[in-house]
């Protein structure tokens, strides 16, 4: 087998390993001489330094493994630290009551029960994936319909909509209230 194509497809192997891949085991692979591979693992090796690439290959006790060049470290944090989600806003968690247990509604449903404009509370929920358009209305302008989705179930831990508490429940408050309350207890407590 050519060098070259030995070289190719220890770094295929050694990038889907993940772990220390032993020479005796791609010695195996190759059914070539184990002295003849760690020889090419070491070219190899000495190639990825020269280059300067973000990846570097580690030896660990005659294995071989694809890691991060340790001057990168910074940036790979960044990258994997995990960004905190912010909490829906009441205005958001208000109109998402609306919407959950009202749907399908139109914008101009909502904007009579909260009495305020929601154009942008609606396109934050649907930029989080927690609201849809799921059609259109059959009125004069044929306004959009919104709906939940299923991210919306998967973020509150709901299975489905029916799982959503009975909003009849909820005694001495009128029913726009009702659902405010109901979501902001159900759901203040998620972070998205």
């Amino acid at each position: 087998m050519k060098k070259q194509k030995i070289k190719s497809a220890i770094e295929s192997m050694m990038f889907v390993w993940g772990q220390p891949l032993s020479v005796k085991d791609m010695a195996d692979i190759f059914n070539e001489d184990k002295k003849e591979i760690y020889g090419l693992c070491r070219e190899l090796q000495e190639e990825y330094e020269q280059e300067g690439r973000g990846i570097v290959i580690r030896e660990v006790n005659r294995s071989f493994q694809f890691v991060t060049r340790k001057e990168n470290l910074d940036y790979i944090e960044r990258l994997c630290t995990p960004v905190r989600k912010k909490k829906l806003s009441q205005s958001a968690l208000e109109t998402l009551a609306i919407v959950a247990y009202r749907q399908p509604v139109t914008k101009g449903e909502i904007e009579s029960i909260r009495g305020i404009r929601c154009d942008r509370v609606i396109e934050g929920l649907a930029k989080k994936g927690l609201v849809t358009d799921v059609g259109r209305a059959d009125t004069v302008g044929r306004p959009v319909l919104y709906g939940t989705t299923d991210e919306f179930l998967k973020q509150f831990g709901f299975t489905s909509l029916k799982e959503l508490p009975d909003i009849g429940s909820f005694a001495e408050a009128d029913g726009e209230d009702r659902e405010r309350e109901l979501l902001e207890g159900q759901l203040s407590m998620a972070d998205i």
